[in-house]
């Protein structure tokens, strides 16, 4: 297949802007087979359809590349391209976007625990508007408990990230608030955080105004730690939550990574394609500037990831070291059969300030995850134990 980080992915922009789509669509279909473009397609005049989920065994349900980290379809100029691509036949094989039927909801007593609330609320600032959930732990009383931010992935909502990573079940044994900012289909078709967006990965402006907004409401409306406040994601979410930590370093403690890519690692739809092929065009621009702050991080990456490339995991690692000395071991094991490599650093008090979870034999899906979510894989090693067990150790 030819690269679609190339000069033809530009012509097919500029022909869609000049409204050639018929040969922009054939000028796509020969990048994506691989060879010169074909006779221009009839173009079939229907709404877009849901590209949603296709189910893998044993790996509960796992979409494709463009899709899963937050690229297609989304709204712009391509939209139109990709999506009649899909109806007349063609399948973007080679991005794996497969049209399906979406999963049935989780029942409510695989998204949070009896003993706490689980509600829904919403914020709105000059960036716009956005849904969130929020669990309450039922015993914390007077004291103010650490919260921590949940991003999902894409054509996921809070209650089925919730069930499929069952973060409240673990929070309401920390007595810990988790709140779940959700993104709408008027952000992003497939509901993704924009983290290719360069509109999108800066302080004070458009998806990280709104996350952090969502996040200080919740803490002062509830009694939070304000020193112990953490966001997480899952692929396009682990994305965004990498922008996050970067964006706000006075408001989070520690940043969680599943499966997703580093602050920076594209700007638009090519260097995102490259990013997530493990090409890394913008990795010269991605590093931190001389001592510079950076978050505690903890990472989770399968190393069969066909939509993510795992070297992502490493980019982050990386970005988050900032080339501070560190003291380095390794910890390999398994569970319930599935190895797993952890690279761990320590500060010079000893304690773990970035975590490398490597899952072997894993692919793009929440480790130790409850099958009754969607991009889960219940064997393991416990993702959500883990991450908050490294949250816990670390105040801001």
């Amino acid at each position: 297949m030819k690269p679609l980080f190339s000069r033809d992915m530009v012509e097919a922009t500029r022909l869609t802007r000049a409204g050639r789509v018929n040969e922009a669509m054939a000028l796509l279909q020969g990048m994506l087979r691989g060879n010169q473009p074909s006779a221009p397609p009839t173009v079939i005049a229907l709404p877009p359809p849901v590209l949603e989920l296709k189910p893998v065994a044993d790996r509960g349900f796992s979409d494709g590349p463009a899709v899963s980290a937050g690229i297609l379809p989304t709204h712009g100029a391509f939209d139109g391209i990709f999506n009649r691509l899909q109806l007349n036949g063609l399948g973007l094989k080679g991005l794996g976007l497969r049209g399906v039927p979406g999963r049935p909801a989780p029942p409510a007593s695989e998204i949070a625990p009896t003993a706490g609330q689980f509600i829904t609320k919403s914020f709105s600032n000059e960036a716009g508007r956005r849904a969130y959930k929020l669990y309450s732990p039922s015993r914390y009383g007077d004291e103010p408990r650490p919260l921590i931010v949940m991003l999902h992935g894409c054509t996921q909502s809070a209650d089925d990230f919730a069930a499929g990573t069952r973060m409240n079940f673990a929070a309401e044994e920390h007595a810990c608030f988790v709140v779940y900012p959700e993104q709408p289909v008027s952000a992003n078709a497939s509901k993704c955080w924009n983290w290719f967006k360069g509109s999108d990965q800066q302080r004070g402006r458009g998806e990280p105004a709104l996350i952090a907004g969502i996040t200080r409401q919740v803490m002062r409306d509830h009694r939070v730690d304000a020193r112990r406040v953490y966001i997480a994601g899952l692929s396009a979410g682990g994305a965004a939550a990498t922008i996050m930590g970067e964006a706000y370093p006075d408001l989070y403690a520690a940043v969680g990574v599943h499966s997703g890519l580093a602050c920076g690692a594209a700007r638009d739809l090519p260097t995102a394609f490259a990013a997530m092929r493990g090409d890394d065009p913008l990795h010269a621009s991605m590093s931190r500037k001389p001592g510079e702050r950076a978050l505690p991080t903890i990472v989770f990456h399968g190393d069969r990831d066909t939509t993510v490339h795992p070297r992502n995991s490493a980019e982050v690692i990386a970005r988050a070291n900032a080339g501070s000395p560190s003291d380095a071991s390794v910890d390999r094991g398994s569970v319930s059969g599935r190895r797993y490599t952890r690279s761990i650093q320590r500060d010079a008090n000893g304690r773990s300030v970035l975590e490398h979870w490597e899952i072997h034999g894993a692919g793009h899906a929440w480790s130790g995850g409850n099958a009754a979510g969607s991009f889960t894989d219940p064997t393991g090693p416990d993702a959500t134990q883990e991450m908050l067990r490294f949250f816990l150790e670390h105040a801001r």
